[in-house]
């Protein structure tokens, strides 16, 4: 259910009849009053999912809002001027929905204080307000708003109501493309295509009475936007047509941004040409709009290295550029960038975010050698980049503790505490225990239970350490936690491989593993497609072919025949199976 700003209705001595005919008459003064209005301010009414009911389970929905919290509390101190209102009024929008409605209150009343003529923030304080209850105060939110928009016939100007009307839309832009269960590219693109609308209804509003660099700042939202809707469209078939819209006016859009007094959006916008003029390649014709900004001569780093000029002495800044150097992949630019960033200001309780980004890197560096190395592709790789993030991560989580670092030193110690070839083997235990200890750190945040990646990882140092049993309780749970329609099968690969191991250790009752296989076998076909599923079963067979075998015997033995049903089909072709159905109930020896 969508949520509007209701205005708050007094208490009557009448009957029930009576009271829902007034809430009837209320209810269509208020569907009229909408249908007369240009732009409603608030956020509780718009078309997020965030407003509507969940589509998966409740503390999902929770968990990914309070992940969204967690980011956007470092996209604040990227925002000055009057989109860090922008960010505030989501922030408490987001506080509400996660039932902390005190912070809520706490968040819209500290704008309004900052900025009286908020349309978004009075509409949302006196949202918060019906919802505890507090019916005055709600009202004089209510009247707040319908002055400032000029409705009362008050003294506020016309030009004065259209720069707050502008303001408004534009704070409600922002919102739409942090909104949560976005799990198809369908679905992210109408959340970018209506933030781009409300964007160009804010220009045209505030037209001509908006600082300039005010407008320049929403063009550079525009901007970004456009060239993530440019990132989903490339991967449809047949997209180059329906690419060039979007690629041109991205470009264009950061040529204006490139006018900006300010080196951030300067910095910022001249990375972003960068990557557009790689992008060029894809076309099968140069797009109009290089030719169209004067970037016909230019390479994309040309582009890059104007940014980290521009950006040289701004540590802040620096480390927006390394994060979207990190998300490109261009690692050794963005540990570069993240250097920088801390020769001018190496304090971790100010530069925390380098000392992060250089972590991640570093982290990441050495899971992507390790995968070559698994595979052959490449030699031993260097645990010094372990110890590199460990050293970081120690740093910030001195003055900034919180739930994703915790999670990222437990996988650094998960890394140094088995073979650099052999994920399998252990080779140092206390660095294992060290990472079920940030793990235990992790779990006591908020929502900390609630992330499968932190039960994932704790299964697998539980199995490291031969606790096949809780390790398989951890996958389990991580295997719940998922999204529904989610394809992500890591927790379901390890869940297997604990349950293989142990039915291989035997004991008094052998049929407790057997009996959680075709358990979870049959749970994994619920919730994943039909053909991920068998992909896994074909895996565990392919990579633990005597086990399976040895499992297969002692099911047939038993009588229990579905899951050898289902093994077979993995490794047998289809049309053989069709034709020899008897086969199904033979040993895989």
């Amino acid at each position: 259910m969508v949520h509007i700003l209701l205005l708050p209705t007094a208490d009557t001595a009448g009957g029930e009849k009576e009271q829902k005919a007034m809430e009837a008459d209320s209810k269509e003064d208020i569907e009229s009053l909408m249908e007369d209005m240009d732009y409603i301010p608030g956020h509780f009414h718009l078309d997020l999912n965030l407003n509507c009911d969940p589509v998966g389970p409740t503390k999902l929905r929770l968990r990914d809002t309070y992940l969204k919290q967690e980011s956007l509390r470092g996209e604040l101190e990227a925002e000055a001027g009057y989109l860090q209102y922008a960010v505030r009024n989501l922030l408490g929008l987001l506080a509400f929905h996660l039932e902390h409605l005190d912070t809520a209150e706490e968040i819209f009343r500290s704008i309004c204080k900052e900025d009286p003529g908020n349309l978004n923030a009075w509409a949302n304080l006196g949202y918060v307000y019906d919802k505890l209850g507090r019916e005055l105060d709600a009202g004089e939110c209510v009247e707040k708003v319908s002055y400032l928009m000029g409705s009362d016939g008050g003294e506020a100007s016309q030009e004065e109501t259209r720069i707050l009307a502008a303001r408004c839309l534009a704070e409600q832009a922002y919102v739409y493309p942090y909104d949560v269960e976005l799990d198809s590219e369908d679905d992210l693109r109408d959340r970018l295509t209506a933030a781009l609308t409300l964007y160009n209804r804010a220009l045209d509003y505030g037209g001509q009475l908006l600082p300039l660099e005010e407008k320049r700042s929403w063009s550079f939202k525009m901007a970004t936007i456009y060239i993530r809707l440019d990132q989903i469209v490339k991967t449809k078939e047949d997209s180059e047509y329906s690419r060039l819209y979007h690629y041109n006016k991205g470009l264009k859009l950061l040529k204006e941004t490139l006018e900006s007094e300010k080196p951030q959006h300067k910095a910022l916008a001249w990375c972003y040409v960068g990557i557009m003029l790689e992008r060029k390649e894809e076309f099968t014709t140069v797009p109009m709009s290089i030719h169209d900004c004067g970037y016909s001569a230019s390479d994309p780093l040309s582009c890059y290295g104007t940014a980290i000029n521009l950006a040289s002495e701004d540590a802040f800044t620096l480390n927006l550029l390394s994060k979207v150097f990190f998300l490109l992949g261009k690692h050794e630019m963005a540990t570069g960038i993240c250097n920088m960033a801390l020769n001018v200001l190496p304090d971790p309780e100010l530069n925390w975010q380098a000392y992060c980004t250089r972590a991640k890197i570093n982290m990441m560096l050495y899971a992507r050698d390790l995968q070559k190395a698994k595979h052959g592709h490449g030699g031993i790789p260097d645990r010094q980049k372990l110890t590199e993030a460990r050293k970081d991560l120690d740093k910030v989580l001195t003055v900034r503790p919180c739930l994703r670092t915790h999670l990222e030193m437990a996988q650094v110690y998960y890394y140094m505490g088995v073979d650099a070839l052999q994920e399998s083997l252990l080779v140092d235990e206390g660095a294992v225990n060290s990472a079920m200890v940030s793990l235990s750190h992790a779990l006591q945040f908020e929502l900390g239970d609630s992330l499968p990646d932190l039960h994932v990882l704790r299964g697998r140092c539980l199995l490291l350490k031969g606790e096949e049993q809780n390790a398989a309780d951890c996958f389990k749970r991580a295997m719940e936690l998922e999204r529904p329609g989610s394809t992500d099968t890591t927790a379901l690969r390890c869940l297997l491989q604990a349950l293989l191991n142990l039915f291989m250790q035997g004991g008094p009752d052998p049929s407790l593993a057997t009996t959680q296989l075709e358990l979870w076998v049959q749970k994994a076909e619920e919730r994943y497609p039909e053909d991920i599923v068998k992909s896994e079963l074909r895996c565990l067979y392919r990579t633990h072919t005597a086990e399976v075998t040895e499992l297969s015997r002692a099911l047939i033995r038993t009588g229990r025949l579905d899951l050898v049903r289902r093994l077979l089909e993995t490794v047998v072709p289809k049309q053989l199976v069709k034709k020899r159905p008897m086969a199904r109930s033979f040993s895989c020896t």
